[in-house]
């Protein structure tokens, strides 16, 4: 959610001047114009989409495709957006390691593309950002969860359908303090996403009135038993592990040596990050009750039945539901804006999941807004509530649970909600 993230926070001085003169009257600022966007689109929303179908994460991009392809046809057997059908066009975002990203994405300009869906990647996402800018496409992505990705987006053309990384540190911490925790450890990488978390964390703990016992980083050449001896020397209610899939190994021996020293696995979580299965790395039985938390809904079997008729072959259905509901938010933006050009969606896009009357598709959506001036689109992946710089403030993250396998098993959700 939540959900860490490096935030710059501007502050405004006020110099008060005081002496024996009498007062002169204080200037009447002129007001400054809000920006305004005229229409850009040209009466057809058309949508590219940048998944990865080559490369590692390969897998992940066929049920994107379809995710997309079924969002098209609900949105086009509603009408489609303005009186005229959605186009879409299909492109490969490649890997980090190649550029295929911005070959596909001059392809889909060429196309006349309003909107962008993806890519899944947060190292990609910070390529393709100036790039959009340049071309006034607005990007969604529903898979990038880095919070760096935030500071390569100024001018609010980046939005994203899935909580950010920082979010699961604000979500962890509310749940330790609901459980009655006072204190929290930390054991975090030392870059920038590392950096953020513990910001995020930090700001979370002051805002439920708890203390962070210590803090500790983790690499490859930490030793992990004077680590876990620091770690639970200070008798912290809970300890977050949020290093990185490229630490496996010492993930698990930090996990092992946490326990060994006397950590209970009830107080221990895991991120996304190093959310894996520890069947093989650890003894049996160790990890039963450690909690984690990890980005993305689960499918309903409704919509895993409508994924497989558009791809039989489907292995998995991760971001799907995230895809679903970029392409639809992208739709209803365009229909509040009145306006399929990229720069009119991006200034709407907010709005389509903001304040007004709840609505759970697109066509329910146009029907309220026939009659009501504001909508409140909740999507299949969670509420979508999203803030100024396009990121989910109010959603759901997956809540899972160690059995004794020390296999991470889904229990249910943990909320991302404002206090």
């Amino acid at each position: 959610m939540s959900r860490l993230a490096l935030v710059a926070v501007g502050v405004a001085a006020a110099v008060v001047l005081a002496g024996c003169a009498a007062p002169r009257p204080l200037p009447t600022p002129t007001p400054t114009p809000s920006e305004t966007v005229g229409p850009t689109g040209d009466g057809v929303l058309r949508i590219g989409t940048l998944f990865p179908m080559s490369g590692d994460v390969s897998f992940i991009g066929p049920a994107m495709v379809a995710a997309v392809e079924i969002a098209v046809r609900d949105i086009n057997a509603a009408g489609g957006v303005l009186g005229e059908p959605v186009e879409v066009f299909y492109r490969n975002s490649g890997a980090s390691s190649d550029d295929r990203l911005e070959t596909a994405f001059a392809e889909l300009v060429e196309r006349e593309v309003d909107v962008v869906i993806g890519p899944a990647s947060s190292a990609l996402a910070e390529r393709l950002i100036p790039l959009a800018e340049a071309a006034d496409v607005t990007v969604i992505s529903p898979a990038a969860t880095y919070p760096t990705v935030r500071s390569a987006a100024p001018q609010g053309v980046f939005f994203r359908t899935i909580p950010a990384y920082d979010q699961q540190a604000t979500a962890i911490v509310r749940a330790v303090a609901d459980d009655g925790g006072q204190s929290v450890a930390l054991i975090t990488t030392g870059d920038a996403l590392g950096f953020s978390f513990e910001l995020a964390v930090r700001a979370a703990l002051e805002q439920e009135g708890m203390r962070l016992s210590s803090i500790e980083q983790l690499d490859a050449a930490t030793n992990v038993d004077r680590l876990a001896f620091s770690v639970t020397g200070g008798e912290p209610d809970a300890v977050i592990l949020a290093t990185g899939t490229p630490l496996a190994e010492q993930n698990a021996a930090v996990l092992a040596a946490l326990i060994e020293r006397g950590a209970a696995p009830e107080q221990l979580w895991l991120t996304a990050q190093n959310l894996a299965d520890y069947s093989e790395s650890v003894e049996a039985g160790l990890l039963e009750g450690v909690s984690g938390v990890l980005e993305g809904a689960d499918a309903s079997e409704q919509f895993i039945t409508r994924l497989r008729q558009s791809d039989p072959f489907l292995r998995t259905f991760r971001y799907a539901p995230e895809t679903y509901d970029a392409v639809v938010l992208a739709a209803l933006a365009a229909a509040v804006a009145d306006d399929d050009g990229g720069l009119s969606i991006a200034r709407t896009l907010t709005l389509a999941a903001g304040d007004g009357v709840p609505c759970a598709s697109f066509g329910e959506c146009i029907e309220v807004l026939s009659t009501e001036p504001a909508i409140d689109y909740e999507g299949l992946s969670g509420p979508l509530t999203l803030d100024e710089a396009g990121d989910v403030v109010e959603g759901d993250l997956g809540l899972y649970r160690y059995t004794a396998e020390n296999v991470a098993e889904r229990v249910g959700v943990l909320p991302i909600v404002a206090r």
